[in-house]
């Protein structure tokens, strides 16, 4: 009998913010994160003492995956990125780096939490107030009519990877295929309300960035016997299509827990293949042009369909079934037994197509509104991060879709924000406190930690170099370290981090780290003139104004422990 060993009691931790060893981790991960970030940000390898795959990434969400942390408030930190990462697909990094530098920035100051917290949410609801209005600087509307702003937008994502090993012509490629992928998945005949369809992403290792293309409809991976036994087919209208999410392989299921009973001399492999080929007559009776099947289909139901000129094809996957059922309108079918006519659905056409070492059946929707990204890269690790951009680019062309707005990107929102906040609060901290019982100087301690934590986060995008703002517009513009101290600033420089501005107009800056003047950051350029920018930097709107609340709230919810109590068992 093995021995029992009595129950360790919990560990308590109170304030653990003031332990060097909370205090460590956290910077630990601030580290990591803060040199993942931007198109210069620099690769982490991410892989166990045991061996087995090894991750090359400096994308938030492959980090979070691979990524272990121990420690309640790491965990505390990692899920609300993970959380926002999960509904946003982007402005992970940002979440984390603006929350360690909120936390860090009030450790010195000798406020209560409780007024800490009161005042950063009273500089959040600040923040969201002015970004979200329309006298906000850096806030650009997207014009539908034009595809340069969305353009912009999936360059500027794809950019901020590195680990995707792109050069500048094939940046410029694949964004404009997502952006088609993208654009394929809008209805023709879209109303009030619309309903978007999906973009699939083939993966086609080992080949040219630049051999990547756009296909209407849906791509299925087959062999070449496959495709000389099944095509073509002839027939002048759509093809009519059956979908089976259930196996069609004879196979039983499990039955768990319960008895199957079976009458004596009765063989049950020839009853379900009879059931199998009942099935099969149904679907030629039907007139079925095209079977396709999630899982195994039985070689003489094969054989069964083939004879009738009806094409079969098995082993889709579960990933596949939900855009076919949406592509074909067909209702996935989940029995052997009598199939409704109702649950069949179409295509326009069934093609083959070949791209490089690979075979495909091409399936041609009767509407497009789903399409196929055949993805290409040099390698495995690099086309894994290439597929982690596209897909984090058509997420966020959705939610611009539904909130038509861009941020000037490259640090600019943020330093400019910065220097909207630190005006406001100098000048009108009256409009900001209004009743809540904190003093113009704990207002003016806080909002400094706030500005310093949002420049802190710009600052993050420059690796090698020193950072300057500009005193008209408040935007972040970039030098190399070794510049001299005295300069002609427009010689040195060229654009602001968003690429609006050039160093040419009439502007005066200083070092972002340097001693602020407070000074009312002018509006940027017309609109107009915004949208016919062709280089500009941009950010999603919507992910990144979620990820400023929740790098706030979450930096509050640390900053508010009083204990960690940990089970040690």
């Amino acid at each position: 009998m093995s021995r029992l060993e009595a129950k360790k009691p919990s560990v308590c931790e109170s304030k653990p913010l003031t332990s060097e060893r909370v205090r460590a981790t956290l910077s630990v991960l601030k580290g990591i994160v803060t040199s993942c970030y931007g198109p210069s940000g620099r690769l982490k390898q991410l892989h166990n003492g045991a061996g087995g795959h090894v991750c090359t990434t400096s994308q938030s969400s492959a980090l979070l995956h691979s990524l272990s942390v121990t420690h309640p408030v790491l965990k505390i930190l990692t899920a609300s990125m993970q959380n926002h990462v999960s509904c946003f697909s982007d402005c992970g990094l940002f979440v984390a780096i603006l929350c360690c530098n909120l936390i860090e920035n009030v450790q010195g100051i000798d406020l209560a939490p409780t007024t800490i917290i009161e005042l950063n949410k009273l500089l959040l609801s600040l923040c969201t107030d002015y970004l979200k209005s329309e006298a906000c600087a850096c806030r650009i509307p997207v014009d539908f009519s034009s595809t340069q702003i969305l353009l912009c937008l999936v360059q500027s994502i794809l950019t901020s990877k590195p680990a995707c090993m792109l050069t500048r012509k094939e940046v410029d490629h694949i964004s404009a295929l997502v952006l088609r992928a993208f654009l394929l998945t809008i209805p023709e005949k879209a109303g009030d309300h619309i309903i978007l369809g999906k973009s699939i992403i083939v993966p086609l290792k080992g080949q040219r960035v630049i051999d990547s293309t756009v296909l209407p409809g849906m791509l299925i991976e087959t062999s070449e016997v496959q495709l000389i036994r099944m095509l073509p087919i002839k027939k002048s209208g759509a093809l009519k299509v059956a979908l089976f999410c259930v196996s069609l392989s004879g196979d039983f299921s499990d039955t768990g827990e319960g008895t199957l009973a079976v009458s004596y001399g009765v063989s049950l492999e020839n009853a379900v293949l009879d059931q199998l080929v009942n099935l099969g007559r149904q679907l030629v009776r039907d007139h079925i042009d095209l079977v396709m099947c999630q899982k195994v289909i039985h070689p003489s139901l094969k054989q069964f369909l083939s004879s009738h000129q009806v094409i079969a094809i098995d082993r889709i996957g579960v990933t596949l079934m939900e855009p076919l059922s949406k592509m074909t309108g067909a209702q996935p079918i989940g029995s052997l037994g009598s199939v409704s006519p109702r649950s069949y659905g179409s295509v326009k056409d069934l093609r083959s197509a070949e791209f490089g070492s690979k075979r495909f059946f091409h399936l041609i929707p009767n509407e497009v509104t789903v399409s196929s990204l055949l993805l290409c890269n040099r390698n495995d690790t690099a086309w894994d991060e290439l597929k982690l951009t596209c897909q984090t680019a058509l997420h966020v062309l959705q939610l611009t879709i539904k909130e038509p707005f861009v941020f000037l990107g490259g640090g600019c929102t943020e330093t400019h924000l910065a220097a909207y906040v630190r005006h406001k609060t100098l000048n009108e901290p009256g409009s900001i406190l209004k009743h809540d019982g904190c003093t113009q100087t704990e207002l003016q301690l806080i909002a400094e930690a706030f500005c310093s934590a949002l420049e802190s986060l710009a600052g993050s995008l420059e690796h090698d170099g020193e950072i300057l703002t500009d005193r008209k517009y408040g935007h972040f513009w970039s030098v190399q370290s070794d510049s001299p101290a005295v300069v002609n600033w427009p010689d040195l420089l060229s654009r602001c981090g968003c690429g609006l501005h050039s160093s040419q107009e009439e502007l005066s800056w200083s070092f972002l780290r340097s001693t602020h003047h407070p000074f009312v950051p002018q509006n940027c350029l017309p609109c107009e003139a915004a949208n016919s920018a062709s280089d500009l930097t941009v950010d999603c709107f919507t992910a990144k104004l979620s990820g400023l609340q929740v790098a706030v709230e979450t930096a509050n919810l640390i900053l508010d422990l009083a204990y960690v109590i940990e089970d040690t068992n």
